[in-house]
């Protein structure tokens, strides 16, 4: 018995100072992006781009912005959008058009999930050139109201050459506040919905 009772305590006395070993949790693998379902399909080949040079300005995937960020992957969409990859930069697998149809009969919202209330900086993203609208009506809907903007996508955005500020508005916690990105009102000209970026600019609403 006296044995047995020694077995046990230099078992636990083993235990005890052995070294342990660090486990190290593997973070969760990267969502996959697929395009929307209701977006028609890229007519373009990868690697065929008119802006070759600012290529380097993709950002792949949209988990590697700060805030929060919606794609046009997890977007509603009203009306028939087509995917493209013709002219970078974009966020995530490409961006939508409008086909230059359908005016004021589309639309593409993009809806966070908020973690709290507070003041959030809105950002869009979109590509430029010559052929995109310069009066996208943009609205933003917050927990002030509603506000809605024109917005010039022939203009390089100022941020990474991708994104461009909308302002600062107040959100409440949750699904409540979005952006719409329509085509009312630009004929002859792509409309341009790529993602949508919440940036918190103080903890708790005031």
């Amino acid at each position: 018995m006296k044995r047995h009772h020694e077995h046990a305590l230099i078992l636990l006395l083993s235990l005890l100072v052995a070294p342990r070993v660090a486990v190290r949790a593997e973070p969760p693998a990267a969502v996959k992006l697929r395009p929307h379902p209701d977006a028609l399909p890229n007519t373009h080949p990868p690697g065929e781009v008119d802006r070759p040079e600012l290529v380097p300005f993709i950002v792949a995937d949209p988990a590697s912005l700060p805030g929060i960020v919606v794609d046009d992957t997890a977007a509603t969409l009203v009306g028939k959008w087509q995917y493209s990859t013709h002219t970078p930069p974009y966020v995530g697998l490409g961006y939508l058009h409008d086909l230059k149809e359908g005016k004021g009969e589309k639309s593409v919202t993009f809806t966070p999930d908020l973690p709290h209330d507070g003041l959030y900086e809105v950002r869009l993203a979109h590509c430029y050139n010559i052929r995109r609208a310069t009066n996208t009506p943009v609205t933003i809907q917050h927990a002030d109201g509603v506000t809605t903007l024109p917005i010039n996508q022939q203009e390089t955005p100022p941020h990474h050459r991708l994104f461009r500020t909308l302002g600062t508005f107040r959100f409440q916690a949750g699904r409540s506040g979005w952006v719409r990105i329509s085509n009312q009102g630009t004929p002859g000209k792509n409309v341009i919905a790529d993602a949508v970026q919440w940036l918190p600019r103080e903890a708790k609403a005031k």
